[in-house]
């Protein structure tokens, strides 16, 4: 009975929606400290800044500002004079045009908006450049202070920190969670064209968007450490052995249902490669992972698995099951045209085992057969 549980997709995801509950009812406490506490910390941040231009003040009113903060709230942490200098430095770079400027470009963007507007309230008036000034404070707020110094430090671009800063707090990302994303370019893969996915016409439209985000154009497997060519069970037992690796790479809300998952059909048995649950899109996700590149019957064969799914394992409140196919790589017109006639929500994406060159070194180092040929291999 035990292992049944495991194995049911109803028992994982009321296992995620109980997890999501008890989370958020720490989580709601924890907010409403972390908001007053960013905005004590942009008010110090606004206050060096605005003293320093107005009165002259150099480097020395941070170190005398500390100690006078500290003898007087001997019991408070965080008031030290380089965490002083980082709040100045989060104040100021917050507030640069070129920051500022990237949101009102992301509200003009319609996914982002809604978001944004629901997120921060001063950004659902007309006049939005007008709100900035109270909205910017208000948006940092949503995340905490370590991952502000994380994307402050490890990030240059204003449109990339936006980027960051707005998926933690639509996402709930963890410090690991942004710290993996960063080092794994998620920004840079998100503007990335070659997306390629059935959603718009096969989910309604509130539920596309969701699916659209949850999707990457690619995903970075170099954690796996593989440098050969590799087969489709190697790569899905090192992907389970680094489960937790893989999930990070997927984004916020993969639940891991099972792994071979056994679909029956009939007096037939066929089996899912990897199978989640994803509690914010509310869908099962199927994932088919293929060493090659991507053929037109991967989409059929998708499609059947997530007609038995949504038939035999879907819950009654679900939405529909989803499918990724992941490959070695993919042409973008094969691809729209295997998902024309599918019924199914299906998406392909491609991944990557090791690390690209830098664009400098591009052409300049051999190939593996020149290696060969100069080793006599060949």
């Amino acid at each position: 009975m035990t292992h049944s549980l495991v194995k049911s997709p109803d028992y994982a995801a009321w296992l995620c929606e109980m997890k999501s509950r008890i989370r958020s009812a720490h989580l709601s406490v924890a907010r409403a400290v972390n908001r007053d506490m960013i905005l004590l910390y942009w008010d110090i941040g606004r206050g060096i800044v605005e003293k320093q231009e107005e009165q002259g003040w150099g480097k020395s009113v941070v170190e005398r500002l500390s100690q006078d903060l500290k003898t007087e709230f001997s019991g408070m942490t965080g008031l030290s004079a380089d965490n002083l200098w980082r709040m100045r430095q989060f104040y100021r770079e917050y507030t640069r045009p070129e920051f500022t400027a990237q949101i009102e470009t992301e509200l003009r963007q319609p996914n982002a908006e809604k978001f944004l507007e629901q997120a921060v309230p001063e950004l659902r008036s007309g006049n939005a450049r007008k709100n900035l000034e109270q909205a910017v404070p208000e948006l940092a707020a949503l995340v905490p202070w370590g991952h502000h110094l994380e994307i402050l430090k490890k990030v240059r671009s204003p449109a990339a920190r936006l980027y960051y800063l707005r998926a933690t707090a639509q996402f709930g990302w963890t410090r690991n969670v942004l710290l993996n994303q960063i080092k794994a370019g998620a920004y840079q893969r998100s503007l990335a064209e070659g997306k390629t996915h059935n959603f718009p016409s096969t989910l309604p439209e509130h539920l596309a968007e969701q699916a659209e985000e949850a999707l990457k154009s690619s995903y970075n497997l170099e954690f796996l450490g593989i440098s050969h060519e590799v087969k489709e069970r190697e790569l899905e037992t090192r992907l389970i052995e680094q489960l937790q690796d893989f999930i990070l790479e997927l984004g916020y809300g993969f639940c891991f249902v099972g792994r071979q998952y056994r679909l029956t059909l009939g007096d037939k048995e066929y089996f899912v490669d990897l199978l989640f649950y994803h509690r914010f899109l509310k869908s099962l996700v199927a994932f088919e992972l293929k060493a090659g590149p991507f053929e037109p019957e991967y989409a059929g064969k998708m499609d059947f698995y997530l007609n038995v799914l949504n038939e035999k394992e879907r819950a009654e409140d679900d939405n529909s099951s989803i499918g990724i196919i992941l490959c070695a790589e993919k042409d973008n017109l094969e691809v729209e045209f295997a998902l024309k006639s599918k019924t199914n929500p299906i998406g392909v994406a491609e991944y990557q085992l090791q690390s690209t060159l830098p664009e400098e070194l591009k052409g300049k180092l051999p190939t593996s057969q020149q290696l060969r040929e100069a080793l006599g291999l060949s």
